[in-house]
């Protein structure tokens, strides 16, 4: 055997997934293919289709790998600690992948690990006091939020697309001062706050906290 042949490391589910998540992350969801997928891996598409039928099925693996990436609280704290930490986890999973968005904000999550993360969320109304009903519809309307805020952030108004005849900064200055003056807290670096505002908000209206 010639001293130059070098060991392959070997092709696992595990490494499949995590390649294909920063491939992802390198040039979107749209360019995204088996074949390029095996060419980053250093193995023919072929050789993935061992581990995964299609890639229906590899997608359907990195939802529950990135939703199992979440850090579920413990049930020892209070219950609207833990939405707050689910709610957080949640949107620091979708900035860390926000080029798998478009799967995420519109998959199903019925596999096993992902009702057992919506079952947590379920379990902390229920245990925050919510009868069924209301934590049912808290649980739907948690949901919206968190679609809702990720798709803002990661893909929303300011990467739109724009009107063919936008108003101008200085006609919105004198027409609209107010919602000039407002655009300052906007941009990327307020996001957090915003979202935690909202999140507040949230859980206010939900009669989970009260100050």
């Amino acid at each position: 055997m010639s001293g130059n042949t070098t060991k392959r490391t070997a092709l696992t589910p595990e490494r499949i997934e995590l390649a294909a998540l920063e491939l992802i992350g390198e040039i979107g969801l749209a360019a995204f293919s088996m074949r390029k997928l095996g060419e980053k891996l250093g193995c023919e598409a072929m050789s993935i289709y061992h581990h995964f039928p299609n890639k229906d099925h590899l997608l359907d693996a990195l939802v529950d790998r990135l939703v199992a990436s979440v850090a579920v609280p413990p049930h020892a704290l209070e219950p609207v600690a833990r939405l707050r930490g689910l709610a957080r986890g949640w949107r620091a999973m979708n900035l860390r992948h926000p080029h798998f968005l478009p799967v995420l904000s519109v998959h199903r999550l019925n596999s096993a690990v992902c009702v057992r993360f919506l079952n947590e969320i379920l379990l902390a109304l229920l245990a925050a006091g919510l009868g069924r009903e209301a934590a049912a519809r808290t649980f739907r309307a948690m949901a919206y939020f968190l679609v809702g805020a990720a798709l803002d952030e990661i893909a929303g108004y300011a990467k739109g697309p724009s009107s063919l005849h936008p108003v101008g900064d200085a006609e919105l200055a004198r027409d609209f001062p107010e919602l000039a003056a407002a655009g300052e807290y906007f941009s990327p670096e307020h996001f957090e706050r915003t979202f935690e505002t909202g999140l507040d908000l949230f859980l206010r209206g939900a009669g989970l906290i009260t100050s």
